[in-house]
């Protein structure tokens, strides 16, 4: 199975990612996770980033606050497709680091989740794995049913109980 890499440019940004982990691990998708910053590690982010595909990466999930220019960075360096998750770090809420991840020139794409979306990105990264793993693909129809499931629990049991207990319940 191809891996997924987990990319931050600072270590601050780890506890946002652990999400992302949290579902590589839940679907059994083998990761790295790398802290390589776009400014302060150029050639290490690179070198990493431009080996990726040739020692078994499919995917990488790449992180930044405020400026916001290591998914860019890496998705101009690979052909691996880059998931970019804006992290809010500055005073503008990570509005900053999402616009400037989600505004790449054309021809470099850098696929982009909500701010401090690692867990989506998690889950985009799982998605365009199973593409080539059926086994993984299953997991993840697996995960979808059982969300739908969920939903319409719930959906019977508000209609069971009535909107206030419902909120009383989730208190």
């Amino acid at each position: 199975m191809l891996k997924a890499a987990i990319v931050m440019g600072s270590d601050s940004d780890l506890g946002v990612l652990s999400a992302a982990a949290k579902v590589l691990e839940q679907f059994k998708v083998p990761f790295e996770i790398k802290i390589l910053s776009a400014h302060r590690t150029t050639r290490e982010a690179l070198a990493f980033v431009s080996s990726a595909e040739n020692r078994g990466f499919g995917v990488i999930i790449a992180a930044a606050g405020g400026a916001a220019h290591l998914p860019g960075v890496l998705a101009a360096a690979t052909p691996l497709p880059v998931i970019g998750v804006p992290v809010d770090a500055t005073p503008m809420n990570g509005l900053d680091a999402l616009l400037s991840i989600v505004q790449m020139p054309a021809g470099i794409p850098v696929a982009t989740v909500a701010v401090n979306g690692a867990r989506n990105a998690g889950l985009l990264a799982v998605q365009i794995l199973s593409v080539k793993e059926k086994a993984l693909r299953n997991r993840f129809k697996s995960y979808r049913e059982n969300m739908k499931k969920e939903v319409l629990i719930k959906n019977a049991r508000l209609g069971k109980i009535g909107y206030k207990k419902y909120l009383e319940s989730m208190k």
